[in-house]
């Protein structure tokens, strides 16, 4: 985390705002998870918000332009009938998402090209295809039953000759030991869209996020606002061991922005002779 600047009002002190890992732009520092819940509830007001504005669930095809490329998803409407199964579907997370990543490299925020990323999660892999066509070499992670659709996504829409990165999908279940793959060396970015989803996964997905994180490792998580208990539950145990921040709406993609979702950058806390070292 980098020097930070305290933003001020009328004498009275409003928010902290960092840069976190290697995203260049200043974010919302977040401190106490409950606060950062009664801010997201009460000024973002999700429920008064449109569900669903940038997504068709009901189709079998997602179109999106991102990056020069029109990107042509294919999603499995009938899977969700299927208790536990949403990666089979687009959601608005995913687009923001991806559509923030193609703003972020645009305006020089952050840096893709070359980078080993990760993403968890991945369902339908718009996120991972748009990182691809920025240039990153990423490898996409889902569990077993998600792979297929995973994999028929990729192969049509990252096969290019003017793709500029690349795309691999391997098989993860949060928790469990990592392949070397994804470890060695450690990634430069994680991505995830609607990870956060129950209090049960939470232990699991931080596990492998602290697994997946050296000090150069910068996370980048983006979620619908459902469930205030669950946010808040991972918010307080992610502070242990990582700098959070909230991403500014102002910096998303200006045609992709919701008020049902937040985005937050993560970086892990450093460690010097065995202690770690909290956010000044």
């Amino acid at each position: 985390m980098e020097d930070s600047v305290t933003a001020v009002s009328d004498g009275e002190e409003v928010e902290t705002l960092v840069t976190i890992g290697s995203y260049g732009e200043p974010v919302r520092l977040v401190r106490d998870s409950s606060e950062e819940i009664l801010l997201l509830w009460a000024i973002q007001q999700p429920t008064l918000s449109k569900q669903n504005a940038f997504v068709f669930q009901s189709s079998l095809k997602l179109e999106l332009e991102a990056c020069g490329h029109r990107l042509i998803i294919s999603q499995s409407p009938s899977s969700m009938s299927t208790p536990g199964v949403t990666g089979a579907v687009m959601w608005d997370s995913g687009i923001i998402l991806g559509k923030f990543l193609e703003h972020a490299v645009d305006s020089g925020g952050l840096l893709l090209r070359g980078k080993k990323v990760v993403e968890l999660g991945a369902g339908c892999g718009l996120v991972g295809c748009v990182a691809a066509l920025l240039g990153a070499v990423i490898v996409l992670t889902d569990l077993p039953d998600r792979l297929r659709l995973l994999k028929k996504n990729i192969e049509n829409n990252v096969t290019e000759n003017d793709v500029l990165g690349s795309a691999t999908v391997r098989e993860l279940i949060w928790g469990d030991d990592l392949d070397s793959e994804l470890t060695d060396p450690l990634p430069d970015y994680v991505l995830g869209s609607d990870v956060i989803y129950s209090e049960g996964a939470v232990t699991d997905l931080l596990a492998t996020l602290k697994k997946l994180c050296g000090i150069q490792t910068t996370i980048i998580l983006t979620g619908e606002l459902r469930n205030d208990v669950v946010l808040e539950y991972f918010l307080d145990a992610a502070l242990k061991d990582f700098i959070v921040g909230r991403v500014d709406q102002r910096q998303w993609h200006p045609d992709y922005h919701s008020s049902r979702v937040v985005m937050l950058v993560l970086e892990r806390k450093k460690i010097k002779e065995g202690l770690e070292l909290d956010p000044p």
